[in-house]
């Protein structure tokens, strides 16, 4: 593939076998021990996608630092929590972070090379797409295809691949209720239906730190998320 994947782990037998695991199906991994050691990197040059896990030792919040500082370089770069930290807090503080997917370790090989594959594509999408900035009866809101990037009243908004691809999908058609399974299919995700509610959670904070009187999102309970006009 020759895609670059930064794998951030800080047990030396689990960093090993899943490298290798990951070698073997055609990526190309750098793996690093620590969080210093892998921002020292990201300083060097960026990964092509990020693999981290939350918690590194002593410190338990290193991968959501990680995390961070890498949404402060990139709001394009893919990131992917690998971790045995699944509880539903923390799953939805690696999303509000901007992390685009969050596995358990659990999980397979298969299922994290899939979910791998899937980012990369959606990021080769959205780079080789044409610029769009202009969402037809949206009204504040504006879409760059081209930079995945997101602007609400000429402010531009950070938001990470998946979050984009679901506010894109919400604004396709205005006013229309978007389900679970809907908003999945458009970020190419398979996850849980509170994972998707994370997402959107996430979304409305980003809007509202830029516009407290932000509310375009609208749940319908049983049934998805709509995109309302002012």
């Amino acid at each position: 593939m020759g895609r670059k994947i930064a794998y951030v782990e800080d047990n030396d037998s689990t960093r090993s076998r899943y490298a290798q695991k990951l070698r073997s199906v055609g990526f190309d991994i750098d793996a690093f021990s620590s969080k210093e050691d892998a921002l020292a990197a990201f300083e060097r040059q960026l990964p092509d996608l990020a693999l981290l896990d939350v918690s590194h030792r002593e410190d338990r919040d290193a991968g959501y630092q990680i995390c961070s500082a890498l949404r402060q370089i990139s709001g394009e770069i893919p990131i992917i929590f690998l971790t045995n930290r699944h509880g539903e807090i923390d799953r939805i503080s690696g999303l509000r972070l901007g992390a685009d997917d969050y596995i358990s370790k659990d999980a397979s090989i298969e299922y994290i090379a899939v979910r791998i594959e899937a980012l990369l594509r959606r990021l080769d999408a959205v780079r080789n797409a044409h610029t769009q900035r202009t969402v037809p009866g949206t009204n504040d809101i504006e879409l760059d295809k081209n930079f995945s990037t997101t602007y609400w009243k000429g402010t531009r908004i950070d938001l990470p691949l998946t979050l984009f691809w679901i506010v894109q999908e919400l604004c396709r058609n205005p006013g229309q209720v978007k389900s679970h399974s809907e908003l999945m299919k458009a970020a190419n995700i398979v996850v849980e239906a509170n994972t998707i509610a994370a997402h959107i959670k996430a979304i409305r904070q980003a809007f509202v730190n830029e516009d407290p009187d932000f509310h375009s999102i609208r749940t319908e309970r049983g049934r998805g998320y709509r995109w309302v006009q002012d």
